[in-house]
């Protein structure tokens, strides 16, 4: 059974008022196909992946608006509408008891976000694009990053339209952009926080400069040099290990990070920045793998007196601010505070590496 609705040079009039009128006309995933000026080529936008992460979409319905002609034909997907348009609208990272959809590009297929990842990946097989871009929200408040599975001259270009850091990463995890390897160029562009102005009109600027540009795998006027940060750590919670936002400790909860801990995002921490509060050991209360797959917890924090700080020099990034999204996926990720991958502890103890 198809999900999606296919729309082909939709008219300026037929898209609604603003962004809630658009995707309740659309009523669910949608594929919008514009013809471009050069026609033997295609290039892919992927949004709203996430119904609560709404830059794309708006950057998506202002380009429809202005009634501009891409250089090439475009592929337009809009995926998590009926998410998004789930009251309260643009709230909803999916629907409950529904998996992430950006962990569901890889087999197997056998629920209806699995379905859905898989009818994405056949309308990208069906065009061949030359590139694919992703465009989500962070889940804070928090910088612009593009993010990829490996490092060349394409994925700097396609990074570049947007932002200048670049998180090179190879956690496969199912997300869109491990398509990349063996399909299409394809990087995730996080174009910074759902409720920042700066995020939305990073959004639309940088897909005017993806869709009205000849050539995007050559150096653009933007290309002001990536800041590199290799092989992140996800730190993760463990299993029934309750978290809380606050100002001080809650007894009430096994961990309390601080109200403000987002404003971390892409700086780096010390051994002496105080993250929140925690009571237990380490590795009772977090999960983290480095890139051998041992366990790199006592790498990225440590519990001192009830005190949770880093273990060591970080640059810290994805830091959220919303519990559930830190139960449901992660705390944030980590590098080393030069940007490089965290380095394995020779000394690792055998249960540190189990």
């Amino acid at each position: 059974m198809r999900r999606f609705k296919f729309l082909k040079n939709p008219l300026a009039t037929d898209l609604g008022n603003n962004l809630e009128e658009f995707l309740q006309r659309l009523d669910g995933p949608a594929c919008i196909f514009l013809d471009g000026e050069d026609e033997t080529r295609t290039r892919a936008l992927v949004t709203l992946l996430h119904g609560n992460e709404p830059s794309g979409a708006m950057a998506v319905f202002r380009w429809l608006k202005s009634c501009q002609r891409p250089a090439v034909n475009t592929v337009i997907i809009l995926a998590s509408v009926t998410a998004a348009l789930e009251s309260p609208s643009f709230s909803h990272r999916m629907l409950p008891r529904a998996r992430d959809l950006n962990r569901c590009f890889k087999p197997p297929f056998d629920d209806a976000q699995g379905a859905l990842a898989e009818e994405i990946l056949e309308i990208l097989r069906m065009h061949h694009p030359e590139a694919v871009i992703d465009v989500h929200n962070t889940s804070g408040s928090g910088p612009s990053f593009g993010v990829c599975t490996h490092l060349d001259e394409q994925h700097d270009a396609l990074v570049s339209l947007y932002t200048q850091r670049l998180i090179v990463s190879n956690l496969k995890m199912g997300a869109l952009m491990d398509i990349s390897e063996h399909s299409y160029p394809t990087v995730t562009v996080e174009v910074g926080g759902r409720l920042d102005d700066e995020a939305h009109e990073l959004a639309y600027d940088g897909m005017c400069r993806y869709l009205l540009s000849q050539d995007v795998f050559t150096p653009q006027e933007t290309d002001w040099g990536l800041e590199l940060l290799h092989d992140p750590i996800r730190l993760e919670l463990a299993d029934n290990v309750s978290l809380t936002y606050a100002d001080k400790p809650n007894a009430s909860f096994d961990i309390t990070l601080k109200t403000d801990v987002e404003h971390h995002n892409f700086g780096g921490v010390t051994p002496d920045t105080l993250l929140g509060w925690a009571e237990g050991a380490e590795r009772s209360l977090f999960n983290a793998y480095d890139m051998g797959g041992r366990c790199a917890v006592t790498k990225l924090v440590r519990i001192e007196n009830g005190e949770l700080y880093p273990a060591q020099p970080l640059k810290l990034f994805m830091i959220t601010n919303n519990a559930a999204i830190a139960q449901s996926d992660c705390l944030f990720y980590a590098v080393a505070d030069d940007g490089s991958a965290i380095s394995a502890n020779p000394d690792t103890d055998p249960e540190e590496s189990s």
